[in-house]
Formats: C-alpha cells, structure tokens, sequence
C-alpha cells in the first residue's frame, strides 16, 4: 500500500488516460459563505510545479565495481520530469551527462506501454526520459531503455569522451526490465510477454521463452509481487552467464477488474487481472531455461502450501534460492535450489503466529560457505537482526548490540571484515553502521556508526567497496547527496538543480505517554502563543510506513499547510514499523482499534504540551490506508475528530489485495466478524461531522469501487458528505494543477469546518 498522507499522493505516475477533476458532490450542507483565498499561493505553485522539490535532484544512484565512477539520473530542469544519465568522475570531482533523451529521441514524444506504465504505477515513479538504466556486474556496459527502444552505452568509451551507444533493434514488441548477463556480453528482457535474449557482438535477439499468451506471461512479477513484496523482477541471469530462471505467470484463477475512462465512455475499459483478499491468486511457477536450448527445468516446491513466490537470488558465490511463503504469510521456508534438476533442499524455515514480514533475502559471502540472513525470530530479540548462517542454513552468529535496530545489509567487505548496515536506536532515525562480520559474541565495540547527524541517512556501495555516495535529510532541513572515496575524502556532491523551496518547516519532536509515542508538531510561522488553533492530524497509522522521522525537508507541505492557521500534527502508534515485533503485531485481526485509540489519546497529550492546540476543533486528513484512517476516525471518534479528508480510502478489506490484507487481517472466510469490524462500510451510519472524500477513478491499487461503495453507504444512511472524483487519475497525483486544486480545496474545506486561530 502506498505511503501516508495526501502529500504522498502526488509521489508516482499516471496512466495516459484523460485527466479531468470532477465538480465536488458537496452534500454536506454544514457552513455558509464563501471559501477564502488561501495564503502564499506562490508556494504552493513552486511545490506543485517542482514535483515536491524533488524534480532535478540525483536518482538511481550506482558504484561502478572499480569505484572510479558514480553514475545517476537527474532531471533536465527543476520543473522537468524527464531524466537524462550522468557520470561522476571520483578522481576529479567532476560531472558530464552519457545520454540524454532529447538526443535519443529528437525531440519525438516518448511512447509508452499500458504494461510499463502500471509497472511504473508500482515502483511509484514518475518519470519520462530515461526513468531506469542497468549496468553489467564488470562495469563495462550500461543499458538504457527508452520509450520502446533498447541502448547500449560502452562505459569506458563514455569516460574517454568517445562515447560509443549501440542500438538493439528488435521486430517484437515492447522491452521491459532489460538487464545485461553477468558478463555484459548479452542482454535480456521481456516483450510480450516472453524473455529475449540478445547477444551485443552479433545484435542477434533469440525467443528464450515460449507459451506466453492471454493470461500467461514468463519473466514478469505478478502484482502482489510488485505492489506487496518488493519484488519488481521476474527473471534471474545464471552467474555463468549460460541460463535464466524465469517466472511464469497465469493470472486466470483472479478476478478481471475494469478500468474505465468516464471522460471518454467510448473508449473500452482496460482490463486487469487483481487478488481480492480471500480470492485466487495468480498461480506463479518457477523454471530454470538454458541459453543453448532443451526443455525448461521447473523448480519444484509445494504450491499448495507455498503460493508466495516472494524471492529469488542466483548469486556468483553459494547457492541458488527460493523465499516461500504460505497464504497467511504465518511461515516461509527458504530452499537451495538444484538448477539443473530444480529439485529443492530446505535451508531454514521461519514462523510467526501473527505474520512474517519479507526480508531483502540471503546475502551469500564471497566463500559460499555461509550467508546473512536478517530475520526477527533471533532468540531473545523483539527487533530484527542480522545472522550470519552456514550453506546448510545453520545459524553461526548473530551480529549487532542490543537496543541497535538493524533495518538491512547495505554493502558487505569481506576483505575488511565488515558489514555496512542501516540501523538506529531511534526509530525516528536511520544510520549507516559497521558490523564487524568475526565479532564473535556482539559488544559494544562490534558495531560502529559511520554517520552522526540526527536523521536518515543511506548509503550506496560498489562492488568495490571503497567509494561510497551517503544520501542525507536531516533534522535542522538539510539533504544531500555526498561521494565519499575509499580513504575517506569527499570527492564531492552530486549536484542538485532541483528549486530551492521558499519556506523551511519548523518541526518539533515530542515522545508522549508512557507508550513513548513518537510525534511531530508543526506551528504556523507566524505563531501567536496568546491563540488557540486548530488542529490538523496528517496521518497514515498503518503498517509499515513511519510519518515521524527526523527529516524536515519531509515536512513542507505540511508548514504551507500550518502557516493557513493550524497546528499540523503526525504520530505514530501501534502498529507502525521500528518499534519491534509486539508493537508492530497488536494489530492482528484488527488494523483500527488500537492505532485509532493511539492516536486519540496521543493528540491529547500532545495538547496538554502544547497549549495552543484547541483539541475542540481538531480534524484530520491521509491518503490510502491514512485515508481510510480518516474516514473511520470521523465515523468512530467524532468526539476528537470534528472533520476529516479520506483521499484514496480503502473502503472495504475484501475489496483489496490478498498479500496486504490477510497479512494482518487473516482470510475474510475465516474472520469476518474481523473484517465488518474493520469496514468503513460497517460505520458510515455513525458519521456526524464533515467528511471530504477524493479517489482517482483510474485508481489500480485502491479502485475507484471502495469510495462508491462508501458515499452509497452513506447516502442511503442519510448522512452529508463531499465527493471530490479525480477522473483519470490512479493512485497518485503528479499534475501540477490537480496538485495545487487539491492543497487550495484541503485548507478551505478545513477552514470552513473547524475555523481559525482564536484569542484565549
């Protein structure tokens, strides 16, 4: 599910269907006036335009393997989304661009495919031009796929200032996720629905798959893979360069939905396979193909018990694997796999009686003797932790302190002896640290920061191991993106040409109650202690996502938001990651209970800190699962929430995805008692207060269904309420127009209902 917020709404693509923002339905017939100009329109414009301050800012960022170059998207102006492909020179400090796309394409507009733009949807990305690239694990070669078209930059040409690209011309269909053999002497990727295989020196392209067709596809992660898991590929290069694993895909056990486009009634639905919660999944195979020919080889495992396919990894040293995992994600066995029979042996196996959450999956050491495993079922633990484990999958070690979240392995030195790991004690925060991989029994002295501002920082290694590019956003506002060579010089920053935006957040940091709740209060810039104001809650409260963290570039949306005559505040209660396994788990079987009681009772404490917050007037606003969060906190707790915007709700648990929503809520058939509980639907009687609610009609994640089924719902109760249609558009908001309308329409709605500052 996507992140919290309506902010977070305007954080991905759209598909190229007709955008329209619909007259709102405003059956709410409280209040009277008209609505008020909102202040520093000039912000919001930036904002909007700027794609959050994001547009112009390095992305993607690579180490090549001999650590002498980073290479990194960026795009051509602060108010362009299409990315051209830089090269910065660690020696010298100094950066060129390889390939832009104005050059590719001649000034042509870029085409894309229905498939790559939901594809696009999922990675929650935006952009055009060059929006991804992949470079040979030697180094030598990048590939570039651009608007239906496949490139091949010599890498060591391109340093020379000699660049030579190499076009791979094909008579099939569109490219997806192209990625080069180990060895950069070939180059795979997917088109209709098939796996290709092209070899770079002849430029000849072969069909390595075949039986593709209708709801089949090889090569391609299904949805619950992308959306859910964190998995984006669906084939897997053999080390030596000589096979592909490849999954196949039926998706005709799910549901067909249809996507329609109201603006133009005459154009036919799109239609898309999807895995409503207690429903079918696509049934998902695994076979191993060998590039010299035969018939494919198929991994074998038990897909009754095991439908997830949740990870794959071929790596150069150890063993080939599979990560499985039952329907109701209680169990997942990781297996070595046996590609030349695809016969399985079990290396370890993990429980939960709540759920599992899906790691990044083993991390084989150069020896392939053993591996890191991240895990939070370590004896003793209530927080991941990162293991090191023989071939058979026997544990040797646990490494790390206590009191040390360990959130993931980011490169691993062996000739160094250390692990580079992002972890913090402070879940606000995120570190890059140093596990010492011979530690022995952990110490104190086993595990070392390599950054200290108080923030989030991240890292980006080469196969190198030496240069470094440390990515940060800071507490006091500050973000960057820093090259650090091996002897720990700074050979510089990979420059931003992203807008400076006009205002900075004020951001305080509160720990409340004895629960030691972490939360955030933002207060208009021009501040009258003698006021009260009203509040605002900008909320997610779900799994997964953390809305508190120690950086404030984060936040602006949020300070324009308060300088309108708020107080914005966010929290984050049970259920929400970095607090360890029993506080993420006490939501099980019901996702809304306790967060909402959590938040309830944490903005009371908030404003006893906090005076000048009128608790009488408090409203609140998120996006997805925050989003219905808002829905259920007007339905629930009118008490504390006196109006709400619910954009993108989910409306119905049923109604979504079978990955996300068994995981915390088990089988409808087997808890619906649950499930009503956890309906919006179960509640719309109970709404007295104002309630704004926005969908995209394209959406593709949440459908556009959840928010009929609930104005129905609430229509047929009798209650008032306003509906803002986004005709055309999915999950996410990235016009500039639409971003702006909808910021201007968010403070005049709350304006209306809950008012502004007023004298004690």
């Amino acid at each position: 599910m996507a992140a919290s917020g309506l902010a977070a709404a305007l954080a991905g693509g759209c598909r190229s269907q007709t955008q329209v923002v619909a007259p709102v339905t405003n059956v709410y017939l409280a209040g009277a006036g008209a609505p008020q100009p909102v202040n520093n329109v000039e912000f919001l414009d930036q904002y909007a335009a700027t794609y959050r301050f994001s547009l112009g800012r390095p992305t993607a960022v690579q180490v090549t393997p001999d650590d002498k170059t980073v290479l990194f998207l960026r795009a051509a102006g602060p108010r362009s989304f299409v990315q051209d492909l830089w090269a910065f020179d660690v020696a010298t400090g100094q950066e060129k661009v390889l390939l832009t796309a104005e050059k590719i394409l001649g000034g042509g507009k870029e085409q894309l495919t229905a498939e790559e733009l939901a594809r696009r949807e999922r990675m929650r990305s935006a952009s055009r031009g060059i929006a991804s690239y992949a470079i040979s694990k030697d180094g030598s070669k990048v590939v570039v796929p651009l608007s239906g078209r496949l490139f091949v930059i010599d890498l060591e040409a391109a340093r020379a200032g000699t660049p030579k690209v190499q076009e791979l011309k094909s008579e099939a269909g569109f490219p997806i996720d192209p990625r080069l053999s180990p060895d950069g002497a070939r180059l795979a990727c997917v088109r209709e629905g098939e796996v290709y295989v092209t070899d770079l020196a002849s430029g000849t392209e072969k069909k390595l798959t075949s039986g593709a067709g209708g709801a089949v596809s090889n090569g391609l992660a299904e949805f619950v893979a992308q959306e859910e898991m964190d998995r984006f590929a669906g084939y897997w290069w053999s080390p030596a360069n000589d096979a592909i694993a490849y999954q196949r895909t039926d998706t005709s056990p799910e549901e067909t939905f249809f996507i329609a486009d109201p603006v133009h009634p005459e154009t036919a639905p799109t239609p898309w396979p999807y895995p409503r919660a207690g429903k079918a999944n696509a049934k998902v195979t695994l076979f191993v193909q060998a590039l010299a020919g035969g018939a494919p080889v198929e991994v074998s495992w038990d897909h009754e018990v095991y439908p997830y396919l949740a990870r794959v990894d071929w790596p150069e040293h150890g063993r080939m694997t599979i990560l499985v995992q039952n329907r109701a994600q209680t169990e997942q066995v990781l297996y070595a796999v046996d590609p030349a029979s695809g016969s399985t042996t079990e290396l370890l196996r993990e429980r939960d009686a709540e759920w599992i959450n899906l790691n990044a999956g083993p991390k084989w050491l150069d020896n392939g003797k053993s591996f890191l495993w991240m895990t939070e079922q370590a004896p003793g633990s209530d927080e991941w932790s990162l293991q090191v484990r023989r071939a058979d999958g026997g544990v040797v070690r646990t490494l790390g302190v206590p009191g040390v979240a360990i959130s993931g392995v980011i490169d691993v030195d062996e000739k160094r002896g250390t692990v580079r790991v992002s972890a913090t004690a402070e879940p606000t925060e995120a570190h890059v640290m140093e596990v010492t991989l011979d530690g022995g029994v952990p110490k104190d002295s086993a595990i070392t920061r390599a950054t200290a501002s108080r923030g989030v920082h991240g890292a980006t290694f080469g196969r190198g191991h030496g240069t470094w590019v440390h990515t940060y956003s800071l507490a006091d506002g500050s973000m960057g993106s820093e090259v650090i060579r091996a002897d720990g010089s700074k050979a510089g920053e990979l420059r931003s040409i992203a807008e400076e935006p006009s205002i900075r957040p004020g951001v305080e940091f509160f720990e409340v109650g004895k629960e030691k709740f972490r939360a955030m209060v933002i207060k208009p810039r021009d501040f009258d202690p003698a006021k009260k104001y009203p509040v605002i809650n900008s909320v997610y409260g779900g799994p997964h996502v953390q809305v508190v963290r120690a950086a404030a570039r984060g936040y602006l949306l949020q300070q324009w938001l308060a300088d309108q005559g708020f107080i914005v505040v966010s929290i984050d209660g049970r259920g929400t990651p970095g607090r360890g396994r029993a506080w993420e788990r006490a939501i099980k079987y019901d996702v809304m209970s306790l967060p909402l009681e959590d938040q309830a009772r944490a903005m009371g404490l908030l404003a006893e800190m906090v005076p000048q917050m009128d608790m009488s007037r408090a409203g609140i606003s998120g996006w997805s699962f925050g989003g219905y969060f808002s829905a259920m906190a007007t339905m629930r707790r009118p008490d504390v929430f006196k109006a709400g915007i619910a954009g993108a709700p989910v409306c119905d648990w049923r109604d979504y995805d079978t990955h996300y929503t068994e995981r915390y809520m088990g089988l409808p058939q087997q808890c619906e008692a649950g499930y009503d509980h956890a309906s919006v639907l179960t509640y719309c009687k109970d709404l007295t207060v104002p309630l704004l609610i926005i969908h995209g009609t394209a959406d593709d994640n949440v459908y556009f269904m959840h928010s009929l089924k609930m104005t129905g719902a609430l229509f047929r109760a009798g209650r008032q309420f306003e509906f803002l249609p986004l005709a055309g558009f999915t999950h996410s908001v990235p016009d500039p127009v639409v971003i702006k309308e909808l910021q201007s329409r968010t403070v005049q709605f709350f304006r209306k209902h809950l008012g502004g500052p007023r004298g004690k």
